[in-house]
């Protein structure tokens, strides 16, 4: 959705505007084989991955090679199984320094039937390409940022369906500041909801503090990897303030149990905040290059078995029904939460140029 003619800045922001504003109207969502209806996102998985690679991964000769038709063959062996449990939708939210390929992801949902949704933002700054945009001010981010939601990413044509945010551990650094106004500016503009990364459960409430002082609603924001730590109290604050509570790392019993994640989940379904939670895996099916800590991807799936885009629904479901949550109340939390997620900013939140 280009702006077309010699306008100026300001005549561009309002025109982008109003045509952001006509598509909120139909309320659909940006997949990489085109927009859907919100409707029928279905069963939604809100945080997995096909592929990452940090920074620099293809510099480090030690590595394996990567092949990416190896990537492609083990990515829609893996998520092709989705289906067999109702599965019509996921999310990558992989920023744009993480080994970011929104043409494999796409080949990915044309080989499986699925919806993938891709993501504009950028990666925590100890971990991300903080030098390459620490220089460029925050309206220069939010352009790049409604660029890749409106026109498409690079020459692909795949336009982002999610904005991506990411914060170190314990406090937000200044850069982390710029990348996060300017994302929640975007979501402003355009009207997409914004996933975020944290590190040990913290700086969820700065990041909500960030992105609704932008005007954009709580609502808008899911807070992810709040289930790295078993704190009730800051899950329950979170949902409080009417942001979803992102208990999306199931499987990775390296950082938390799994039977710590349920009886979290459990507890605010009981505090009345079904409509808060939002469960996935945050899985990665290719590692470009090693993982940190010199594992290889072989290594990391011995340690976690139940690491795979299926778990929730053959194990962790079955679990939490015997601990007395009802089914209803799972199929809310993947159907119909994902759903009003990818709303919120369609339907309540006016644009602003």
């Amino acid at each position: 959705m280009a702006c077309a003619g010699p306008l100026s800045a300001a005549a561009r922001c309002t025109r982008r505007a109003e045509l952001t504003q006509h598509e909120r109207l139909i309320m659909q969502v940006n997949t990489t084989e085109g927009r859907v209806p919100v409707d029928q996102l279905g069963r939604t998985l809100v945080h997995e991955h096909v592929a990452v690679g940090f920074p620099g991964w293809y510099l480090d000769v030690r590595q394996p090679r990567y092949r990416r038709e190896d990537a492609l063959a083990q990515a829609v062996d893996h998520f092709a199984r989705l289906r067999d449990y109702g599965v019509r939708t996921v999310v990558d939210p992989c920023p744009m320094d993480l080994g970011r390929d929104v043409e494999l992801i796409a080949l990915v949902a044309q080989k499986t039937g699925l919806n993938l949704v891709c993501a504009t933002g950028m990666y925590a700054e100890s971990m991300g390409i903080s030098y390459s945009f620490a220089r460029l001010r925050v309206e220069d981010i939010v352009e790049i940022y409604v660029k890749e939601i409106e026109d498409g990413i690079a020459w692909s044509g795949i336009r982002a369906g999610v904005i991506k945010i990411a914060t170190g551990d314990g406090q937000v650094t200044d850069f982390e500041r710029k990348a996060l106004t300017a994302a929640a500016r975007a979501a402003r503009i355009t009207g997409l909801p914004l996933i975020s990364h944290t590190e040990n459960a913290t700086c969820g409430h700065d990041q909500i503090d960030i992105v609704t002082g932008e005007g954009v609603p709580a609502g808008q924001l899911l807070v992810g990897h709040s289930d790295g730590r078993d704190d009730h109290h800051y899950h329950l604050s979170i949902a409080e303030r009417g942001a979803y509570v992102g208990f999306d790392r199931f499987g990775l019993e390296m950082i938390v149990p799994d039977e710590v994640r349920m009886q979290n989940v459990k507890r605010l379904i009981d505090a009345g905040h079904r409509d808060r939670v939002l469960m996935s895996h945050d899985t990665v099916h290719c590692f470009l290059g090693g993982l940190p800590g010199g594992l290889t991807q072989e290594e990391f799936q011995r340690r976690l078995p139940n690491w795979r885009l299926t778990h929730i629904f053959e194990n962790i479901f079955p679990r939490m029904r015997a601990m007395g949550v009802s089914q209803a109340d799972l199929d809310h939390i993947v159907t119909d939460n994902p759903r009003r997620f990818f709303e919120a900013g369609q339907v309540t939140q006016p644009t602003q140029g």
